[in-house]
C-alpha cells in the first residue's frame, strides 16, 4: 500500500527539466515585467495554465514556447526548450516519429484496432489511456491525451501535408468510450474528410476474406528530402524503421491495401451509415 502510494506521488512529481523549463519561462517573464495574467492574454491561455507551467506541473506546449520566446523576448532560449519538452510527452522510442511527422511530405497509416491518433476526438484518446493495462494515473492520462491533441496541428500546418488512412470496418464498430463517444469518433472523420482536402480516408471491409495488412498496423512518413520512414507498434512499445529495403516492404503493402479497400466516397458513405446506427 505505501508502496503504490509512493509510486503515484513519484508519477506525478514535476521532473528536473520540467522544472528547469517552467524556471526559464519564470524569469524571462519577470524580467519582461509581465505577470502571469499579461502572459496569459498575450498567448491566449489562462493565468491558471501560465503558473502551472512555471511550476513545472503541466508541460509547455511547442506552440507555447514558441510564442513566448518571441512575447517574453528570450531570444531563442525557450525554443531550444521544446525538443527537451517532447522527451517528456512522448515515449522515448516515439519521439522521432514526432518529430519526422512534423516536417512530412506525406504521411499514411493502415489502423485495425482503432481511429489514427491524428483523427482521434479528446473523448476518444480519454477512453484509450483510460483502459490501459497497467492502469495510468491521472496526471499520466492527461498528459497523454494532451499531447496527442497537440499532434493534431500536424494535418493543417504549412505547408500541408497529404495523408493517407487506411481503417479496418470493425475500428467504426468498436464504441472505445461508449457509443456516443463511438458516434461522435465517426462523425468527427467525416467533417475532417469533408473539410481538409489533403486527407483521405478508406475503409477496409470486413467482407475482404483476404488482403495485405493481415501482418499487422502500418505507419509510413516521406520526408521532404524524399526519405521514407516507417513505425512498428508493438505491445511494449515502438520502433523507427529506417532501413530502406524494409521501408519498401511496407509502401508496397500500404499501395495494396489502398488498392483492396472501399474507395474514399464509398467509406464515407459507411461512416455516415454507421454514425446514424450508433
Amino acid at each position: 500500500m505505501a508502496a503504490n502510494k509512493a509510486s503515484e506521488t513519484s508519477a506525478t512529481q514535476p521532473s528536473p527539466a520540467r522544472m528547469h523549463v517552467g524556471e526559464l519561462i519564470r524569469n524571462f517573464r519577470a524580467r519582461a515585467g509581465l505577470t502571469r495574467q499579461d502572459v496569459g492574454n498575450r498567448l491566449l491561455i489562462s493565468e491558471s495554465l501560465a503558473g502551472a507551467y512555471e511550476r513545472g506541473e503541466r508541460i509547455p506546449t511547442t506552440s507555447f514556447l514558441h510564442d513566448a520566446d518571441t512575447v517574453l523576448d528570450a531570444r531563442g532560449a525557450l525554443k531550444s526548450c521544446i525538443a527537451l519538452m517532447e522527451e517528456e510527452k512522448y515515449p522515448r522510442t516515439f519521439v522521432g516519429w514526432v518529430r519526422l511527422e512534423k516536417v512530412a511530405a506525406s504521411i499514411g497509416a493502415y489502423e485495425n484496432m482503432f481511429f489514427p491518433g491524428l483523427l482521434q476526438t479528446e473523448d476518444y484518446i480519454q477512453a484509450l489511456y483510460e483502459v490501459r493495462v497497467p492502469q495510468l494515473s491521472e496526471a499520466e492520462i492527461d498528459k497523454n491525451v494532451e499531447a496527442r491533441l497537440e499532434r493534431q496541428a500536424v494535418l493543417t500546418r504549412d505547408p500541408l501535408p497529404i495523408v493517407a488512412y487506411v481503417i479496418e470496418e470493425s475500428v467504426l464498430q468498436r464504441p472505445i468510450g461508449g457509443r456516443e463517444v463511438l458516434r461522435k469518433q465517426l462523425l468527427h472523420v467525416l467533417e475532417c474528410m469533408s473539410s481538409m482536402h489533403n486527407l483521405m480516408v478508406q475503409v477496409m471491409p470486413t467482407a475482404r476474406h483476404v488482403h495485405a495488412g493481415l501482418n499487422g498496423p502500418i505507419a509510413l512518413i516521406s520526408a521532404p528530402d524524399g526519405r521514407n520512414w516507417g513505425y512498428a507498434e508493438g505491445q511494449t512499445g515502438g520502433t523507427l524503421i529506417s532501413r530502406p529495403q524494409e521501408v519498401n516492404q511496407l509502401l508496397d503493402r500500404f499501395g495494396m491495401l489502398r488498392a483492396q479497400a472501399l474507395t474514399p466516397w464509398e467509406s464515407a458513405e459507411l461512416i455516415e451509415r454507421m454514425a446514424e446506427q450508433v
